[in-house]
């Protein structure tokens, strides 16, 4: 029977670690205002988030048992009159403990909301003791150089709604919102590595039993931690649950290893394959996880090159990239995806077998030879004529001092993800609601998180771009 019970334990701890947790207590709440620690709560809003959606929610007027200061009415519009009947703190006490039990309590300026819900309990006579973050420090952090970090200023420069400025479920709303952002934001995992360092210190190390029941079946990144809360592995995938159950049934020496390391996984919906593949080629540079040495290699290997020959003719060629100095056209990820890629080419445009490396015969090419070339292997097309087309398929396919916003699907019905390229450079990725208002430049990089350009990002997006047709890309 205790043998059972043991198991039955240790299958519990494994599902509490292991599904995404409950991990943050979002909350606001509007006081009285008065003297330090004489302060009354009028209004709470706390928010239950695991990091991807809300799961718990409690919002209740305060009656404070003494009056509100004139400035605090005009401002929340809440009167003495409107918490007469309203529950006292007492009442409502337990229900705060529960709902942020084993959570995070996160807040805009969380000193002073931690404070004020610190101080009612010890009022009661009950230590009330939780664990914090401040979207302000995050957001000095992750969001450099806005001109104010009070939440109203800050929201309305990132383009996020707020409703009920002032009061408890609007400004706790809000703050979700926000917090959401910087989630996407931090690269660097430093957000969910603390909790989790946090959390897993508190528990039974159980074997991986039921890891997989919890996570979705979505497109995303995923991270594998060990105890210490350090990633030891990002991956990307369309599926994620069928992902990592791939990662726990496989048998090979390294994954033997990976598995007796694992303390813990997160991940992050992203809606887009694309916004995966660049935020898992990003993060894994920035976080080295010893079991990614694989994935820190180049994406490709080839690519596709112009030159002019004597002629004035533009020759095409798929050559193997040498250095990360070399500015290809175009990348693939092998010779032979760059070859089908060029005869895919020559179809599109009417290019010359010949002209870009195909055929290697000294007369006319193939094509020409069916009527299918108009004959610049001859000499019978003029090279003006023929080098417009090819223009065209490079202007296509390059970035080069191009600035444009490509747009996929988003990890909702109403948002939508977007990577930026400006001036040829890529800046970064980021999501927006449809409900947002993008009226400035301003707004829409406020959006994005920033991202290193480089080949790898670079070959990402264009091989993206080439296999998904239906993409909407706007020119800025």
């Amino acid at each position: 029977m205790v043998v059972q019970w043991l198991e039955w334990e240790v299958v519990s701890l494994a599902a509490e670690i292991y599904k995404q947790p409950r991990l943050y207590a979002i909350l606001d709440i509007e006081t009285t205002g008065g003297k330090y620690n004489e302060e009354g709560i009028t209004e709470i809003a706390i928010y239950k988030y695991d990091g991807h959606q809300i799961t718990d929610q409690f919002i209740s007027l305060v009656n404070p048992e003494r009056d509100i200061q004139p400035f605090v009415v005009n401002l929340t519009g809440i009167n003495n009159k409107m918490l007469r009947n309203a529950p006292k703190f007492y009442e409502i006490a337990k229900r705060i403990v529960e709902i942020t039990k084993n959570c995070i309590v996160v807040a805009h300026n969380v000193l002073f909301d931690y404070r004020i819900l610190s101080t009612e309990f010890r009022r009661l006579g009950f230590d009330f003791t939780r664990e914090t973050l401040c979207t302000v420090s995050l957001s000095k952090t992750l969001i450099p150089d806005q001109k104010s970090y009070s939440l109203g200023k800050l929201t309305r420069s990132l383009g996020i709604p707020m409703s009920d400025r002032h009061r408890a479920s609007g400004d706790a709303q809000a703050t979700v919102k926000l917090f959401k952002l910087l989630i996407d934001k931090d690269l660097d995992k430093e957000i969910i590595k603390s909790a989790v360092k946090k959390d897993y210190k508190n528990k039974i190390t159980p074997k991986l039993l039921n890891t997989i029941k919890a996570l979705p079946s979505v497109t995303g990144v995923y991270y594998m931690y060990n105890s210490d809360g350090e990633i030891i592995y990002i991956g990307k995938s369309k599926n994620i649950k069928q992902r990592v159950n791939q990662h726990f049934i496989n048998t090979s020496t390294k994954a033997k290893k990976m598995q007796l390391q694992v303390a813990s996984i997160t991940y992050q919906d992203t809606g887009s394959e694309l916004i995966a593949l660049l935020k898992e080629s990003e993060e894994i540079k920035r976080n080295q996880p010893i079991f990614n040495r694989a994935l820190k290699h180049s994406y490709f290997s080839h690519g596709l090159y112009a030159h002019t020959d004597s002629n004035g003719y533009i020759n095409l060629s798929n050559l193997a990239v040498k250095t990360q100095k070399e500015r290809p056209i175009t990348t693939f990820t092998n010779s032979q995806n760059g070859k089908r890629f060029i005869l895919k080419m020559v179809e599109n445009y009417e290019l010359c077998l010949k002209l870009t490396g195909i055929d290697k015969t000294a007369t006319g090419c193939f094509n020409y030879n069916i009527k299918q070339c108009l004959g610049a292997c001859l000499l019978k097309e003029s090279a003006s004529d023929y080098n417009k087309r090819v223009n065209t398929l490079i202007s296509n396919q390059s970035f080069e001092n191009k600035s444009i916003l490509i747009i996929d699907k988003g990890r909702s019905v109403d948002e939508r993800s977007a990577v930026l390229i400006k001036d040829g450079i890529f800046k970064g990725i980021g999501f927006f609601n449809l409900n947002h208002q993008i009226n400035t430049a301003q707004v829409l990089e406020s959006l994005i998180t920033p991202m290193e350009h480089n080949k790898d990002h670079q070959h990402i997006i264009q091989n993206y771009i080439r296999k998904n047709k239906k993409l909407k890309i706007i020119t800025l």
